[in-house]
């Protein structure tokens, strides 16, 4: 069962079970929503965008047409997406720059995602950072621009450029995941 608190304007009727939509947002009819969502007060979401299972978007979120966000992601409250890279006002470009928050990522509280970005599967961007280019997955990347800072393994365990946890476990890449030595 679909939540929609009486103050929402949701519009969108793809809406997955389980979603609880806050008071104050505003999702337009062709969002497309997945089950098990947390969309907290004040969040707009745009007709192209398409969110999957599992998501918690804290307050004061904006999610603009062309933002495909995967499953079990995180986005803090007033993260900034964009999607065009030469606004320019009653000027709309013929398709808006695609941006793709992957699987398990976490975007810190007013971090800037710029337009036609990738952020990887289980990474991690800090929290006011502004990101400039792809973020690979299980990656920590913060600061302005954003850069890597260290990695994160899917469990949340943070790990050093070298791949060492805090208590001298060593990981490796191995298909894309990140295991222990």
């Amino acid at each position: 069962m679909v939540k929609i608190h009486p103050l929402a304007d949701v519009q969108s009727k793809k809406i997955g079970d389980g979603t609880y939509i806050w008071q104050f947002c505003v999702v337009l009819p062709g969002a497309v929503i997945g089950e098990n969502c947390n969309i907290n007060c004040q969040v707009f979401i745009e007709n192209d965008v398409h969110i999957g299972n599992n998501v918690t978007i804290k307050p004061g979120v904006q999610i603009w047409d062309g933002v495909t966000i995967n499953d079990n992601v995180f986005i803090g409250p007033n993260v900034t997406l964009t999607n065009d890279l030469a606004p320019r006002s009653k000027l709309y470009p013929k398709q808006f720059t695609e941006t793709y928050i992957k699987t398990g990522a976490s975007i810190g509280a007013n971090a800037t995602i710029l337009a036609g970005n990738t952020i990887g599967e289980y990474s991690l961007i800090g929290a006011g950072s502004v990101i400039t280019k792809d973020v690979p997955p299980h990656s920590i990347f913060y600061g302005n621009p954003a850069k890597l800072k260290g990695y994160i393994t899917k469990d949340g365990l943070i790990l050093d450029l070298q791949l060492r946890s805090q208590n001298g476990d060593q990981y490796i890449f191995q298909n894309n995941q990140l295991i222990l030595r």
